[in-house]
């Protein structure tokens, strides 16, 4: 007998379809341009009426199964929006530490997931936390702890993402439907308290969050708990719809963008 792992054997361990998580976050909510906001929404999303962007960096130790546990770093951004009357954020930017919950993701639920090196550090009440890509620090969050606000009631989030295969043949094609996805993520925090800080983009040709900038924080909290995450298909859409799109989930610092008219002369 020779053992073959290119083949799962029966004694594998059973993975359930969501994850079950312990994190610590960072939580923030920030008013950008309108103009840059409905800019980078794909069909069918609709813009929410204020141009709000999602924004959060965890410590995550993802419980993959009773015996394994994973922990990494992790920052997600995502441009608020509705689809169909539900509430979301259209997920343009994940990096996070780990190839397997970068492919992972990208794969079963067409998150935009890169591989990033992550630091988090909290020590009393300060805490910081960096994302480097590239040999480029372009995301930093410092504060202090503040009052603790209370236990929050459970709730659930949705954010949303599109799953495609580009096409073998044919840039800005796909080979077979393009799905719009939506993660479906439960939480249930112990702690929240107020954060006073500030959050910092770098300049990345690779990741220009700089291109987003923030114009009004509307919140900043700290929180500690346990999340569910899961997803689903909602529909198909024209590969066409995400086309433009897609060099979010790529490293393309070639990549010169498009020009957006800003209304607020100021922010020009």
């Amino acid at each position: 007998m020779v053992k073959l792992r290119y083949v799962e054997g029966p004694s594998a361990h059973a993975r359930s379809a969501g994850l079950n998580n312990t994190v610590r976050t960072v939580r923030a909510l920030y008013e950008t341009d309108p103009e840059i906001a409905r800019a980078m929404l794909p069909r069918p999303l609709a813009a929410s009426a204020r141009p709000e962007i999602f924004l959060q960096f965890a410590h995550v130790a993802m419980h993959v199964t009773p015996e394994t546990t994973v922990e990494i770093g992790a920052l997600t951004l995502g441009v608020m929006c509705d689809y169909e009357g539900t509430p979301g954020g259209y997920v343009f930017h994940m990096a996070m530490e780990g190839e397997s919950v970068v492919t992972s993701g990208r794969e079963r639920f067409g998150e935009p997931k890169k591989i990033a090196e992550t630091s988090f550090e909290k020590n009393g009440d300060h805490v910081r936390a960096t994302c480097t890509r590239h040999g480029i620090t372009y995301f930093e969050v410092e504060g202090t702890l503040g009052a603790d606000q209370g236990k929050p009631e459970p709730f659930e989030e949705y954010f949303y993402c599109y799953k495609g295969l580009p096409s073998i043949s044919t840039p800005g094609e796909f080979d077979g439907d393009v799905y719009l996805t939506r993660l479906n993520w439960k939480r249930n925090y112990n702690l929240k308290r107020s954060f006073d800080g500030a959050i910092r983009f770098h300049e990345s040709a690779y990741d220009p969050l700089v291109d987003v900038p923030i114009r009004r924080m509307l919140s900043l909290d700290y929180v500690e708990g346990a999340t569910n995450t899961s997803g689903q298909l909602l529909r198909t859409v024209p590969g066409e719809w995400i086309a433009p799109f897609w060099v979010q989930r790529n490293d393309a610092p070639g990549n010169p963008g498009i020009e957006i008219a800003l209304a607020d002369a100021k922010a020009a």
